[in-house]
């Protein structure tokens, strides 16, 4: 708590003192909460909603030197919260600063924190249940192109060499309808020039 310095008033003493027993009575209050999370004396993160989910953000509370006279900054810009849309980022804050203001000169934290928890379903409201991503258009071919792509790929697979034109001739004459069976493979003759494969002990 070496961040209070005496004012004027010599008010210092009485904001360090409301600010060390608001530490305890967090560490006491959050003790085993994996939600919470103290990252020093004067900053404090309370997470909300599901791992996994969309619905899900971190609230960031900063004492300044001058807490709890002034009000605590309150942070949603943390790179956990990168899925959260602006607005609902912009409603938590507005909303936790409101509830500050009505209890500046008090321990007001943990109050912060559980008026968030207790309007959690409205303030994500307009939170989506999936990313939005902006970046994605969807390009339409027309039909006419793509019938004529099937087309070109059709006489594209048509077109034979010049060999295979002859050997197609001499087997069936000018007709291209080929008899059922034309290339099947004769298995007994197939077999009886690889030999069997079983070899006699």
């Amino acid at each position: 708590m070496e961040r209070y310095r005496e004012t004027p008033d010599g008010s210092w003493g009485r904001q360090r003192e409301i600010a060390e027993e608001e530490l305890e009575v967090l560490k006491s209050i959050y003790d085993g909460d994996a939600c919470f999370k103290a990252l020093s004396d004067t900053v404090f993160q309370y997470k909300y909603g599901e791992d996994g989910s969309f619905k899900t953000f971190i609230v960031e509370v900063s004492w300044p030197p001058t807490y709890p006279e002034d009000l605590p900054t309150i942070n949603m810009d943390t790179f956990y919260n990168n899925h959260v849309i602006q607005t609902v980022k912009d409603a938590v804050k507005t909303g936790v600063l409101e509830q500050a203001e009505d209890l500046l000169g008090m321990s007001m934290t943990f109050s912060l924190f559980e008026w968030v928890k207790d309007n959690l379903d409205s303030l994500l409201a307009d939170q989506p249940d999936a990313p939005v991503n902006h970046s994605h258009h969807t390009v339409s071919v027309p039909e006419e192109k793509q019938t004529t792509t099937v087309s070109a790929v059709k006489e594209k697979k048509e077109n034979l060499s010049k060999s295979q034109k002859r050997r197609l001739f001499d087997r069936f004459g000018a007709n291209q309808d080929k008899p059922r069976g034309w290339d099947w493979v004769d298995i007994i003759k197939h077999l009886s020039q690889t030999g069997s494969q079983r070899k006699d002990e």
